[in-house]
């Protein structure tokens, strides 16, 4: 199944350093070699976007530093690098002047923010958050009293309103929809969300997009489709992420809208796989926590020598907006379900997607209903069996 020269990977985000984590538990003799453009540090990703309100620090979010990483894990890890071309025929792939064998290659490379085409002058100082060192750069930009304009009602642009409302700065977001997570939940718990949040100093503007952005002396002059005007302090994109397919596409492996692998986790290659929020499986692009850590146990045995297909069972996904909780479980994309209100009081919601024939393809829970988490998991049918 796997060669026994070296298993380089390619990124030590979540996905990579979980991967080397699963891997090292049956094997910890075979070479490993960690590639990384950053600094190598471990962190938790999903700590990004509720880090503000708390305090907290880049390097607080640093669990390890690298050379901890490559003690612990018996690896050697190379930070600040770019790999920039794999060479399938040689199994090298080539790191910023270096030639790297393989025995097996992992792409652990994570996905990148979704530019959008504003105009105006200050268009460039749009940031996003995506690791830890966006983070620290968004840090440094934050200061007390400021008014931060987030485009994107998604997920994380949800997460980071109530994060900085929290720790009191003027927070305004702009979304195309007609409510927050308007992907994700219905429209009676993104309703919740939005005015438990507005309580808490949020101002929403839906159904309509930043589309222009000028300078205004230290400040930004936001334009939007339905003319609304306003000046801030900070502009900053949330609205969704890409997987990074281009180092895969150009070394001739198949990609769609990520890096396409089997239930293995195996690209068109046998020897190169992927896996996290750059990796397609079975049409399947997840940028969550949960099918992360799915996809490194299964393959992290694989490796090892034991062939584990990758099982996804439901997921439930814990949004981190503490004025508000929510956990949803969205349908697999293709399941043909509606959306339903099981029970209601006030802003504690019970909703369930059902198929035609009742049966429960997702859910979303608000308040107090998301202590029925775990119950309801256990009756959706696993995504990939």
């Amino acid at each position: 199944m796997t060669a026994r020269g070296p298993l380089v990977v390619l990124g030590t985000g979540l996905a990579g350093y979980t991967l080397a984590r699963e891997f090292r538990k049956r094997d910890r003799e075979r070479p490993l070699v960690m590639v990384t453009r950053d600094d190598g540090c471990y962190y938790s990703k999903p700590m990004l976007s509720n880090a503000i309100a708390q305090g907290k620090t880049p390097d607080a979010l640093c669990l390890a530093t690298a050379e901890k990483q490559a003690e612990a894990l018996d690896a050697r890890i190379l930070t600040r690098v770019e790999a920039v071309r794999i060479d399938r025929q040689r199994q090298h792939v080539e790191v910023d002047g270096e030639s790297i064998a393989y025995g097996d290659l992992v792409l652990a490379i994570g996905a990148e923010p979704i530019r959008l085409p504003i105009e105006g002058e200050g268009a460039d100082a749009v940031l996003t958050v995506n690791d830890r060192l966006d983070y620290a750069r968004f840090r440094e930009r934050l200061q007390p009293g400021m008014e931060v304009t987030l485009i994107g009602a998604g997920l994380i642009g949800c997460e980071f309103a109530d994060d900085l409302a929290a720790g009191g700065w003027r927070a305004r977001v702009v979304d195309i929809g007609r409510h927050p997570l308007g992907r994700l939940v219905p429209t009676a718990l993104g309703q919740a969300l939005a005015e438990t949040l507005a309580g808490k100093g949020v101002t929403w503007h839906f159904e309509d997009a930043v589309v222009r952005i000028e300078r205004d002396g230290h400040r930004l002059r936001i334009h939007t489709r339905e003319g609304a005007r306003w000046t801030t302090d900070l502009v900053l994109s949330a609205v969704g992420l890409r997987p990074r397919t281009e180092l895969a596409a150009a070394a001739g492996l198949a990609v769609g809208r990520g890096i396409r692998v089997d239930r293995l986790l195996r690209t068109s290659d046998p020897h190169v796989w992927a896996l996290g929020d750059c990796a397609e499986v079975e049409d399947l692009v997840l940028p969550f926590v949960m099918p992360l850590m799915n996809a490194a146990r299964a393959l992290g045995a694989t490796l090892a020598g034991e062939p584990t297909p990758v099982r996804y069972p439901a997921m439930p996904v814990v949004v981190k907006t503490p004025d508000y909780p929510l956990v949803v479980c969205p349908p697999r994309p293709g399941w043909h379900c509606e959306w339903r209100l099981a029970a209601r009081q006030g802003h504690d919601i019970e909703a369930h997607c059902l198929d035609p024939e009742g049966t429960l393809r997702g859910f979303a829970l608000g308040g107090a209903a998301t202590q029925k988490k775990q119950v309801l998991a256990k009756a959706v049918p696993d995504w990939l069996a």
